[in-house]
């Protein structure tokens, strides 16, 4: 978790928003695996290109086995920092996981409603079959 996205949790907190949401802690725990490559090491037997030496590749493998990627790339190569370049593809991958968590998300809260005004709605047509009435009306 970012500093900047424990600064976030900690305002929601504070402001009581308690509806379904991700925290950073759900999208941590999906991560089960993480794999981190400086490019020009990931492709061995291969001709190479110098501009891979500043290129990072992070790859996180999720609780359901998919991958999400994630890269660093530095324009000068003497500002490569291995460290930093680690961090960023890191962060760019957890984003992407951000994104994909939140539409499962939705889309759970969308069938929810969907199941509950089909349940209205039968429970409509059931009344309107037994009793020849709708909300008490003929």
């Amino acid at each position: 978790m970012s500093t900047n996205e424990a600064e976030i949790e900690k305002e929601i907190q504070a402001k009581g928003l308690n509806a379904p949401r991700l925290t950073p802690q759900m999208i941590d725990d999906q991560i089960i695996g993480e794999y981190v490559v400086r490019a020009s090491d990931a492709f061995t037997g291969a001709p190479s290109h110098d501009a891979l030496k500043c290129l990072t590749l992070c790859v996180l493998v999720l609780r359901n086995g998919y991958t999400v990627t994630g890269e660093s790339a530095c324009a000068s190569p003497e500002n490569f920092d291995a460290e930093l370049g680690y961090k960023i593809a890191r962060e760019n991958a957890r984003k992407k996981i951000w994104a994909l968590e939140g539409y499962r998300l939705r889309s759970e809260l969308a069938d929810r409603e969907l199941r509950r005004r089909m349940g209205i709605v039968e429970a409509a047509a059931n009344e309107f079959a037994t009793s020849g009435t709708f909300g008490g009306r003929k």
